[in-house]
């Protein structure tokens, strides 16, 4: 099978588009490369410990509550770097295993009411051409005829699977009771998978200890609008030398597509986990449960990420909420019986979200200094910067080091500018997670929207326009009475500590502006659907 592309108007970029339907697997891991990066680490570590002891010094504390709340801003943020290089060390990866004649295989796609039956010819076309002998089964829920129909016409199973609790978990639970295959392969039902793809990850299940076999999730909408290129570039990385590095350290995460599943691993945890965030439920109780994970850094698929900032949004606030439901109830549980990395892994993943927390943190600090003159850090500027700029220069520089291992370079490597732009502009959406987490407060599983919709400016960017105001006038403020010298003798603010505020804050205003962009794309009409581009053919693969 070959995929090809329509010449649509909507494509930006034909010959990237074409390349990412070639097969790709990220190089093996050299010595050489191993000591290049173990070199930048150590470095980097030195230069953390020497920043460490700087920022505690007593002479810095100007507010103790103040100084309390900006340093666990500050090395929360410093920690998500350490937990980046501690991937990154263990970065690993096996040998090609080729894949075992004979074994029975079921391939699990669900659908869901108001998902677009056109995606589906394409899914089930494609799933109909992969190589390995097996049996495609349509999980279904629309009660609309015209998808046994397309199960039927593609040669998949078709299973009416209708008002089950646990949404696509609990499809997958209750399929699992009707069939008996060896092997289950879930497919969420945007992606494509390649002819190969079975055989690039049975091969890896000759070690009865496996329990599941994950490969990198890509995606071939992510031309379309700046949230695809954004919500893309936030996964390059992680598909690549991070979840490269967990298996390194035996915590591959099922990442609840392009993931198979030894039947017995989950018959013997009850079966695929539910929740908000049921791949990773499922992870933890296979792991404590003993089975071991194989992560192959390959892209044998590509499917859809959000393109419109509403349903990156949605798609946001599941997951927070759902990992930090993880945390506070699956975690404690389980622990016990996890390895120290495991644990280790699993608690910096449910306390990723909290980004949401500290952000705010960052953006409010000036505003209080400026409007009330609370100073938290008595730091002087040109030493914070002097003291912060080797940690930033060697985490750029493994960072980019690291690259060599992305699974399509070609497409993927850069400074993920449109990715860190949309985490920071997230900040109220994880807020928000953080606190319904807190108040025990549930939110309904919603499946990601498969098409761009259209939303109201005012609606998706109320946050951010709200604090773009407030530092437009706290600006216009600060200069009219410099200007005039009629600042309120109550409030000994230095120009140094001032210009300094007005240079966070701008900056944070500068990070704000990719989602205030987003908001504005959001309002135009999508320009068709992403499955429309691909045509499926009879030709092989290259």
């Amino acid at each position: 099978m070959w995929a090809t592309v329509s010449m649509t108007p909507h494509l930006s970029d034909d010959k990237a588009f074409r390349s990412l339907w070639v097969h790709r697997r990220v190089p093996p891991v050299r010595m050489r490369d191993r000591l290049i990066l173990s070199a930048l680490i150590t470095a980097g570590l030195a230069a953390v410990v020497l920043l460490f002891d700087w920022w505690f010094r007593p002479a810095h504390v100007a507010e103790p509550a103040l100084f309390v709340l900006l340093s666990v801003a500050f090395w929360y943020g410093i920690s998500r770097i350490l937990v980046g290089w501690f991937n990154y060390i263990a970065v690993a990866s096996l040998e090609e295993r080729p894949a075992p004649a004979g074994k029975r295989v079921a391939i699990f796609t669900t659908s869901s009411p108001g998902e677009p039956l056109s995606m589906f010819e394409t899914t089930l076309a494609a799933c109909a051409r992969i190589t390995y002998p097996h049996t495609t089964y349509l999980l279904d829920d629309t009660q609309d005829p015209r998808f046994r129909e397309v199960a039927q016409k593609h040669g998949a199973v078709w299973l009416e699977l209708v008002g089950l609790p646990g949404a696509k978990a609990g499809k997958i639970n209750r399929a699992l009771e009707l069939t008996d295959e060896e092997f289950i392969l879930v497919l969420d039902p945007d992606h494509i998978p390649f002819p190969n793809f079975l055989d690039r990850v049975l091969g890896y299940f000759d070690d009865a200890r496996v329990g599941f076999v994950q490969v990198s999730q890509a995606y071939y909408n992510q031309f379309r609008s700046f949230v695809a290129r954004g919500a893309a570039e936030q996964t390059y990385v992680f598909y690549g030398p991070v979840m490269m590095g967990m298996f390194g350290h035996g915590v591959s995460l099922a990442i609840g597509a392009n993931c198979t599943f030894r039947r017995a691993a989950l018959e013997s945890i009850g079966g695929h986990g539910i929740g908000l965030a049921e791949d990773l439920v499922t992870t933890i109780r296979l792991h404590a449960a003993g089975w071991k994970s194989v992560y192959v850094p390959e892209i044998v698929s590509r499917g859809l990420v959000p393109e419109d900032l509403g349903s990156f949004l949605k798609q946001q606030l599941k997951w927070a909420r759902g990992v930090f439901e993880i945390l506070s109830a699956e975690f404690p549980r389980l622990a016990p019986k996890l390895t120290w990395r495991q644990r280790l892994s699993y608690l910096m993943i449910g306390t990723y979200y909290l980004c949401g927390t500290t952000t705010l943190i960052y953006i409010a600090v000036p505003f209080l200094y400026l409007w009330h003159g609370l100073l938290p850090a008595a730091m002087r500027f040109e030493e914070f910067l002097i003291s912060i700029l080797p940690v930033g220069m060697l985490s750029a520089a493994i960072y980019l080091f690291v690259q060599r291992w992305l699974c399509h370079p070609e497409t993927e490597r850069g400074l993920h500018w449109r990715g860190l732009m949309l985490k920071i502009g997230c900040w109220p959406v994880y807020l928000y997670g953080t606190i319904l987490a807190v108040l025990n407060r549930s939110v309904p599983y919603i499946p990601t929207s498969k098409e761009a919709r259209r939303g109201a400016f005012s609606r998706l960017a109320a946050p951010h326009l709200v604090v773009m105001v407030l530092y437009l006038v706290t600006v216009a403020q600060v200069v009219w009475t410099r200007w005039t010298q009629l600042a309120e003798p109550a409030l000994t603010l230095t120009s140094e500590a001032v210009w300094g505020m007005i240079g966070f804050e701008t900056l944070s205003m500068l990070m704000l502006g990719g989602v205030l962009y987003a908001s504005w794309e959001a309002t135009r009409p999508p320009a068709g659907n992403a499955w429309d581009a691909v045509e499926l053919t009879k030709e092989p693969w290259q």
